[in-house]
């Protein structure tokens, strides 16, 4: 599971509704179970999604057997979704997991 932080000023993007938006509109569906969103896509067997507080919770299953065009696209859309809830690119995403990193949080 990994947990994101939420650039200042987006925390309504993690309401359920807005968060269900957001994944219909770049993955095309997106299911609730259990208070979680689960989604399917490309290689994406299983792609669950929460809040918890002020982060975004994800939890990943892939499928290692899709070909390169598939990953490739799985990998857009996933950074488009946590772009778009997030507010951080995946470059800023990596940049505060280094410095967690670093300072024992993680």
């Amino acid at each position: 599971m990994q947990q994101y932080d939420i650039k200042r000023g987006l925390q309504e993007n993690l309401e359920k509704e807005k968060l269900k938006a957001t994944a219909q509109n770049v993955f095309g569906k997106a299911d609730e179970k259990d208070g979680k969103l689960v989604i399917s896509f490309g290689a994406l067997k299983e792609l669950k999604v929460w809040s918890e507080g002020k982060k975004l919770c994800v939890d990943t299953t892939m499928d290692t057997s899709v070909g390169n065009d598939i990953a490739a696209q799985t990998i857009k859309a996933y950074n488009t979704f946590l772009e778009r809830v997030t507010g951080l690119t995946s470059k800023e995403r990596g940049k505060k997991a280094q410095k967690a990193a670093k300072e024992g949080k993680l």
